[in-house]
């Protein structure tokens, strides 16, 4: 074949293929997503239920996202875009006190944690997140130690950051909801009686 005649061909053929990719990728998430949700654990979902929701061939969901916890982890991203929305508001929110924007922070991640708490300790007990590994507990402990440094007398913000973080960890809100029947209302009060405690005030 001549070489003009191939560069002709080659650009538009990986054109079609990424975008095969990326609606391969969209349908594969779109899928899991659901049927997470759907389920009591994401470990009752089997690659291969995820791969028939979603119309692809198993061997697809392994080239895109190595194994299971890579794809928990994919979907746990997919979800975190309204989270990261919701944390810019509380930190442009004018007239906050630094207290109680601390509080709405934790609060706003605490919610995030109830309602995706199957996935979310999934990822966990996959040792996705230990949960320190995670660009996601990244990107929350900065923005929980940016906000305690506004706050008086908070000796070390940034231990206090990772302190405050571990009493939301995913693990443990699936066990005192799940298990000892602790109602996300009462969750969140006691979270936030216990951050008043900590910062006084």
């Amino acid at each position: 074949m001549d070489r003009r005649t191939e560069r002709s061909v080659a650009p538009g053929a990986e054109r079609t293929e990424r975008a095969d990719a990326q609606r391969n990728r969209e349908a594969v998430l779109a899928a899991a997503d659901a049927l997470f949700a759907a389920s009591s654990s994401p470990h009752s979902v089997s690659m291969d239920d995820i791969a028939a929701a979603a119309g692809v061939g198993k061997g697809t969901l392994f080239r895109r996202f190595g194994d299971r916890a890579g794809l928990i982890a994919a979907v746990i991203t997919s979800r975190l875009e309204p989270l990261r929305r919701t944390v810019r508001e509380v930190q442009e929110a004018t007239g906050c006190a630094p207290r109680q924007r601390v509080l709405s922070l934790l609060d706003t991640s605490l919610t995030f944690k109830i309602e995706n708490r199957n996935l979310m300790a999934a990822a966990e007990d996959a040792g996705l997140s230990s949960p320190y590994q995670a660009e996601h507990y990244g990107w929350w402990h900065e923005t929980l130690r940016a906000a305690l440094d506004r706050v008086p007398g908070v000796h070390d913000p940034d231990f206090t950051a990772h302190a405050l973080l571990a009493t939301i960890r995913a693990d443990l809100v699936a066990h005192l909801i799940d298990e000892q029947k602790m109602s996300p209302e009462d969750l969140r009060s006691a979270l936030a009686a216990h951050v008043g405690n900590v910062l006084g005030g």
